[in-house]
């Protein structure tokens, strides 16, 4: 299928994906703080920002965005305006984040969490640099301009993704039982999650 040294590629993506990073905050602010169900969500939602970003690459719109300086920019502010939105909600808010809701509630807020690791993930244009600079030494030199090789990779990426993003969500979700018994730890967990969000910001906005 054009890919070479499979396991390499295994290997290495792995370790990317270990290395804690914006992802693995995100995954585990979610898991602590809401639960298993939500850090399930917010995994899936990350992980299908894996698979865009795999799609830019293999139709080309990554070598675009790479040369060109100002779409970087404008992607990577996106993202860390978004973030520093979730923030300084977290802090205002002056429930508990792990607050007992209705059955309708919690249905919307898993949604939710989909899509805030989704967009998060999505605009984080490293991502797609990171994906631009590693595929092409996996893939045969005579197949880089085959899209199949590309989400062949991001397939297995993403695969690698939800496997070690879901274990530490059944690990970290367990603290959240605790947090539910004590209602003013959770306000100050709502307080804790806005301050990450706004560090997560940072992050991304000045590196």
């Amino acid at each position: 299928m054009g890919i070479e040294n499979f396991i390499t590629f295994l290997v290495t993506a792995f370790i990317f994906t270990i290395t804690p990073g914006i992802d693995t905050i995100f995954v585990l602010n979610k898991s602590i703080s809401q639960g298993k169900k939500s850090g399930i969500h917010a995994t899936l939602g990350i992980n299908s920002g894996i698979l865009v970003h795999t799609l830019f690459a293999a139709l080309g719109f990554t070598v675009l965005m790479a040369k060109s300086a100002y779409a970087f920019m404008i992607i990577k502010y996106l993202g860390a305006l978004y973030l520093l939105y979730m923030g300084i909600v977290s802090l205002k808010t002056q429930q508990s984040l792990i607050a007992v809701e209705s059955e309708l509630k919690p249905v919307k807020k898993q949604k939710n969490d989909f899509w805030s690791g989704f967009i998060t993930n999505l605009l984080n244009p490293k991502v797609a640099l990171f994906f631009l600079a590693l595929f092409p030494q996996f893939i045969n030199p005579n197949a880089l301009e085959n899209p199949i090789p590309f989400m062949l990779l991001g397939l297995s990426f993403a695969a690698i993704g939800v496997v070690w993003y879901l274990s530490l969500t059944f690990f970290a979700g367990q603290f959240s039982e605790q947090f539910k018994r004590h209602p003013k730890a959770g306000v100050r967990l709502n307080q804790i999650s806005g301050f990450i969000f706004i560090l997560m910001a940072l992050l991304i906005a000045f590196n």
